[in-house]
C-alpha cells in the first residue's frame, strides 16, 4: 500500500505542485488549506508523514504540530515544516513543537521528495 502524505499550506500553488510531485512518486496525497482543516483530516485518516506551513489562517503551523503530537498515533510520524520564516528562533519553535525537519521556501522539489522518502524508508 502506498504511503500517505498530508500537505497543510494556505498556498494552493504549493499544495497542488507538491501534491502532484509526490503523487508521481507513488504517494497518496491529501491537502488542507489551514491548520484546522489539517487537524480535521488527521481525525479521519492515518498519514505516514505531514508537511506543514507555519503562517496560515485559523491555526498557526506551530499550534497544529503541537496538537498532532498530542495524539498517540501521531507521536512518531515525521513532520516537515516548509515555510518562508528563516530566523533561528523560528526553527527553534518548529523543533520544540515537534517537527523533524525545517525547510525554507522555496525548496527544490526533488529535495522534498528525497526527504519524504528518507523519513519513510523508501
Amino acid at each position: 500500500m502506498a504511503k500517505s502524505v498530508l500537505i497543510v499550506d494556505d498556498s494552493a500553488v504549493i499544495r497542488n505542485s507538491l501534491g502532484f510531485l509526490l503523487e508521481t512518486e507513488g504517494f497518496q496525497v491529501q491537502t488542507a488549506g489551514d491548520g484546522l482543516e489539517g487537524l480535521e483530516k488527521i481525525q479521519t485518516h492515518q498519514f505516514d508523514t505531514i508537511i506543514a506551513d507555519i503562517n496560515m489562517p485559523r491555526m498557526h503551523g506551530y499550534d497544529l504540530i503541537k496538537e498532532i503530537r498530542k495524539k498517540d498515533n501521531y507521536k512518531d510520524i515525521p513532520i516537515i515544516i516548509i515555510t518562508t520564516e528563516e530566523e533561528a528562533a523560528d526553527k527553534k519553535k518548529g523543533f520544540e513543537a515537534g517537527a523533524n525537519l525545517f525547510l525554507i521556501k522555496p525548496t527544490e522539489p526533488k529535495k522534498m521528495v528525497k526527504y519524504v522518502k528518507m523519513f519513510l524508508n523508501q
